[in-house]
């Protein structure tokens, strides 16, 4: 059952920061010291139902929360386990692909994209091709829900065949983590990345990597940072259950929170039922209303949706987000490069009802900007 959170809060339709609950937003209340037992106790906790959410072995598997973004994980995982003589192969169909291979760049890892369209998924054949004629790859990365349109990309098939090369596998699940079910031991996963303010429902903060212990102890002294040094978090982590440097211990305390809220709504698969019916509600509303759909059915993800902008004459994005913004209701602009599209998220603390009101909402500011699409 959803509990409000204020009457003052917009809902959010992203793809990160999300709508929270009132109980994940008070838990931010309390104060805590980054060396207090408890805290670290919390940390601890934290660590351990991450790889639960992975169906994880802790064995095999350990979770390490790094300060920052989701990108500062990224960066995190490229600088710090690729050797000075490895080579990255990204896979990319949007910008957080092309963003993994930007770091590698700056970072001067030799590094070669496989780009391929946008509305497409990657071609399994031809990245079997490139590992097969390019010798010397050592890792290959991808986006899981690359959220520059909404596409879900097949990591279990890119891992399968990464491990054919022996590669190491690293996947960004900053948009799917949590709300797709996964096995990374299956999907022949050594690094994925998420982070705490997407589908787990906390608020921003940290990102945080799931390792493949007997790859991330080889990584010793790969690292060209030193505070996204991932060897030496880990190693601060098991040693004392403490960050290096300052952690955040607000977002951590109220991730904590958000957690046990996702194992008392039944866990990934339950959250994963309801971003589909918020998804489904979302795209035959819309569809009723007269928004075209930029992805074919088979490649959308139940994460965020890419609708495109209606060639109208009276349509124009910044109006139409002004006023839903001023109803109450945030959405997303376009990221896609040959489309002109807006994006609406399915995810976080959001119900049918929300998805219903912004349906509803929609159709109230097409009136007022004169736009009927049942005329184009």
């Amino acid at each position: 059952m959803k509990v409000t959170t204020s009457s003052k809060d917009k809902v959010l339709f992203t793809p990160g920061p999300l709508t929270t609950s009132f109980t994940v937003k008070q838990a931010m209340l309390t104060d805590l010291g980054s060396r207090d037992i408890s805290f670290i106790e919390i940390v601890r906790q934290i660590r351990q139902k991450l790889l639960a959410i992975g169906s994880c072995s802790s064995d095999v598997y350990t979770a390490v929360p790094m300060q920052g973004s989701g990108t500062f994980g990224i960066e995190a995982v490229v600088s710090s386990t690729i050797p000075s003589d490895g080579r990255l192969l990204v896979i990319a169909n949007g910008a957080y692909g092309e963003r993994i291979a930007k770091i590698a760049n700056v970072l001067n890892i030799n590094c070669h994209v496989l780009r391929g369209p946008e509305e497409k998924t990657p071609d399994l054949g031809e990245i079997n091709k490139v590992l097969e004629t390019n010798l010397g790859f050592t890792h290959v990365a991808v986006v899981h829900c690359e959220t520059t349109t909404g596409i879900i990309n097949p990591i279990q098939e890119i891992g399968e065949i990464a491990n054919d090369f022996n590669c190491k596998f690293f996947v960004d699940a900053m948009s799917s983590f949590g709300a797709v079910p996964m096995n990374l031991y299956d999907h022949h996963i050594d690094y994925l990345v998420s982070s705490s303010n997407k589908c787990l429902e906390g608020v921003p903060g940290f990102s945080f990597v799931i390792a493949k212990i007997d790859a991330l102890e080889k990584t010793q002294g790969y690292a060209r940072s030193l505070s996204l040094d991932l060897f030496s978090q880990w190693q601060g982590l098991e040693r004392n259950g403490q960050f290096r440097f300052t952690p955040p211990t607000h977002a951590l305390v109220s991730f904590h929170q958000a957690l046990t809220e996702l194992e008392a709504e039944g866990g990934v698969a339950r959250r994963a039922m309801r971003y589909r019916q918020n998804h489904e509600i979302l795209v035959e509303g819309m569809k009723d209303i007269g928004f075209e759909l930029y992805l074919q059915p088979t490649n959308r993800s139940y994460i965020i949706t890419s609708f495109v902008s209606p060639d109208h004459l009276n349509f124009d994005f910044c109006g139409f987000y002004q006023h839903l913004s001023n109803r109450g209701y945030l959405i997303y602009p376009g990221k896609v490069s040959n489309h002109d599209c807006f994006r609406i998220g399915s995810i976080g603390y959001i119900f049918e009802s929300d998805i219903h009101a912004l349906l509803s909402a929609i159709q109230d500011t097409l009136i007022e900007m004169q736009v009927d699409l049942s005329r184009i």
